[in-house]
């Protein structure tokens, strides 16, 4: 787990409980503070468990003294009605800290399970799934972290790692040509993907030297007519399937020969998984 990582589960698990907590969790107060517990988190679905860091620092923020221990690990898969984790220690800790940890936890294991579901789907293709930058605001890393543990592989995390020319840099910059020759002077070094709309633009952009392009609401036959023509023309440059895709049309599209299929359902339509808390008073 990178350093970065680290520091956005801390921070963003201190800003949950900021905004549940509050000036002080007036219910927990009706349990005597001697009161200790054991508690269990029940999955009611079938699920990738994912965000166990974020539980145990929810937890750990709230008293260090806090016992968790988990019964599946991270990326695994549970079945209904299946026991995650068992926690032992002060009743009011853990009572103050359910509605977070299930939260986070419900959230990233239902992005790994979408994500498993479509990296399955593909299996045996070159294609990869790809999330986007449609994400929760403030869940961004946690979020493609559950992607990776489903499976699935990141895209640019945001706007300073990767360059996406898409319709409006093109007109502003006057072409393709001209938007790719831009980028390359930035020297960033970054992936300089190109959006396309047609094989027309598509050979434009492989003409300019563009590392990857992103084919836009192509048609199934137009995505395997973009291939053959990377094949003959570019074969360095990957090709990325976009827009309009779901679970039903996920196989055709990356039996096209497609590299990468990007899709925002991953982090943006999600359901979270249903979890529940089960608490037994010592």
């Amino acid at each position: 787990m990178s350093p970065e990582l680290i520091t956005h589960i801390s921070s963003g698990v201190r800003g949950a409980l900021a905004e549940d907590v509050g000036s002080g969790d007036l219910t927990a107060a009706l349990v005597p503070a001697n009161q200790r517990a054991t508690a269990t988190i029940i999955t009611r679905d079938g699920a990738v468990v994912c965000g166990q860091p974020w539980v145990k620092e929810v937890f750990r923020q709230l008293d260090a003294g806090i016992l968790l221990e988990w019964h599946l690990g991270e990326g695994e898969d549970a079945t209904k009605d299946q026991t995650l984790c068992t926690l032992n220690g002060p009743a009011r800790p853990l009572l103050t800290g359910e509605r977070t940890a299930l939260n986070f936890l419900q959230t990233l294991s239902a992005v790994a399970s979408a994500s498993r579901a479509c990296a399955e789907a593909v299996a045996g293709t070159r294609a990869r799934i790809l999330d986007t930058r449609k994400t929760i605001p403030g869940l961004r890393l946690a979020q493609k972290y559950a992607v990776r543990i489903g499976g699935g592989t990141n895209h640019r995390m945001g706007l300073y790692d990767g360059i996406l020319v898409k319709e409006n840099h093109i007109v502003a910059a006057g072409g393709i040509a001209s938007a790719v020759s831009r980028a390359r002077e930035q020297g960033s070094g970054v992936l300089l993907e190109v959006e396309v709309e047609n094989l027309t633009q598509a050979e434009e952009a492989m003409a300019a030297g563009a590392d990857r392009l992103l084919l836009d609401n192509f048609s199934v036959g137009l995505m395997r007519e973009a291939v053959a023509l990377r094949d003959r023309q570019a074969p360095h440059t990957t090709l990325e399937a976009s827009g309009s895709i779901n679970f039903e049309t996920l196989r055709p599209v990356a039996e096209t020969g497609v590299d990468f299929i990007s899709i925002g359902a991953l982090t943006k339509n999600i359901r979270a998984v249903d979890l529940s808390m089960r608490f037994r008073f010592l």
